[in-house]
């Protein structure tokens, strides 16, 4: 029993030492790490870069890390999952810049803002919208109680009900409950100099504009940096915003009123057998997309083209289909039915999308698998579906 227990605190020690929980690989992936300042520089940046560097070696990453706003470029942004504004302070990108990063985001781009992140670009609407909330002032470092409200984030999933650490603590312009999912907040009841009341979000993260923003207020102190549990909190946000998993931030897009179904017409397609041309990794696999929750996605490898089709079980009188997509979505892509699974009819065409929600109705037509055939990419990064639903009879 002995030799057990030892066996089982080596690995969870070992776990520990990475500064992450073991996880699954993720695709290879790229990040930019960007720590210019045009105001208060923290001491802790380097720590940051360190830290960020870390993780990448431990978990099959690439970081390049800069202080020089060129990089903001479309063709140099497009090599990129995610772009990290750590501790940033001021007026960082010229208009250019911005205007690149802006197209960055709509085209599926992750953004994580660490600590000063907030207190960055306040003149910049399109960045105040990404962050999510401008910093206003902090207290003295102390110790303070982190409430974590979502524990299934992959950003807290880690964490305790309640998180106990030192660091410098922000308060904000705004809460920003309104325009983002929650992650954690700060008990002002535990500290000092809280000015947000019983609501004070410290980390959230929200779908914007096309693409995915995580921000935590913690990490002032060269410290954090080192300490296995704000690790895995930095490692979790930035796997979100990368895209590689899910994270449940409100990405799923607010439904668009769609018509009243015809007496009879129901959703066939709910649990029925999926097949895809490709996945992006295990935890993206096609039967997500028919599941009927909103949080789990399929996603497909990254290139042209690229397809997934439903299986309806038996000929079914096929009159509707709604494609729910996440920020990587098809430009061109076709709805074909198909009575056998090898011969394909088109029943909608565009070359026009813009993601979202797509739903598309058409002329009742005999089918028992329905599939969306995407040709072109929106994105530099795969076809991503939340939901397809088929509707009929």
């Amino acid at each position: 029993m002995r030799n057990v227990i030892a066996v089982v605190t080596a690995l969870f020690v070992a776990m520990i030492g990475l500064g992450a929980p073991a996880l699954a690989a993720d695709p290879a992936y790229k990040v930019l790490v960007f720590s210019k300042t045009a105001g208060f520089r923290h001491d802790a940046i380097p720590a940051g870069i360190t830290a960020l560097r870390g993780l990448a070696t431990e978990n099959g990453f690439t970081v390049d890390a800069t202080e020089d706003a060129g990089a903001f470029t479309t063709a140099n942004l497009a090599q990129y999952r995610a772009v990290v504004f750590l501790m940033t302070t001021g007026d960082v990108l010229d208009a250019t810049q911005q205007t690149a990063f802006e197209s960055y985001i709509a085209g599926g781009g992750g953004y994580v803002g660490v600590h000063a992140a907030a207190d960055t670009e306040y003149d910049w609407p399109f960045y105040g919208g990404l962050v999510g909330a401008y910093f206003a002032s902090h207290p003295a470092i102390q110790q303070a109680t982190v409430r974590v409200e979502d524990r299934t984030h992959p950003s807290t999933a880690h964490l305790p009900a309640t998180w106990v650490r030192t660091d410098e603590l922000y308060n904000y312009r705004t809460n920003p409950r309104s325009t983002a999912h929650v992650l954690a907040t700060l008990d002002e009841s535990t500290y000092s100099g809280g000015s947000m009341g019983a609501d004070h979000p410290i980390s959230w993260c929200k779908a914007y504009r096309g693409g995915r923003s995580w921000y935590t207020g913690l990490g002032h102190t060269g410290a954090s940096y080192t300490e296995p549990s704000f690790r895995a909190h930095l490692y979790g946000g930035l796997r979100y915003a990368a895209g590689v998993v899910p994270g449940g931030c409100g990405t799923t897009p607010t439904p668009t009123p769609t018509p009243t179904p015809s007496p009879g017409v129901a959703l066939l397609s709910s649990g029925r057998p999926v097949t895809t041309s490709s996945t992006e990794n295990g935890a993206f696999v096609g039967s997500n997309a028919v599941d009927g929750n909103g949080g789990t996605r399929w996603s497909s490898a990254f290139s042209d083209p690229q397809w997934i089709s439903v299986d309806l079980g038996s000929a079914r009188q096929v009159s509707r289909v709604r494609l729910q997509w996440e920020a990587a979505y098809g430009r061109a892509y076709r709805i074909e039915t198909s009575a056998d699974g090898t011969t394909w009819t088109q029943a909608h065409a565009t070359t026009a999308g813009d993601g979202g929600v797509d739903d598309v109705t058409f002329t009742a037509t005999g089918a028992r698998y329905v599939r969306v055939y995407g040709t072109q990419r929106a994105t530099p990064y795969g076809y991503s579906l939340w939901e397809l639903e088929v509707y009929g009879r």
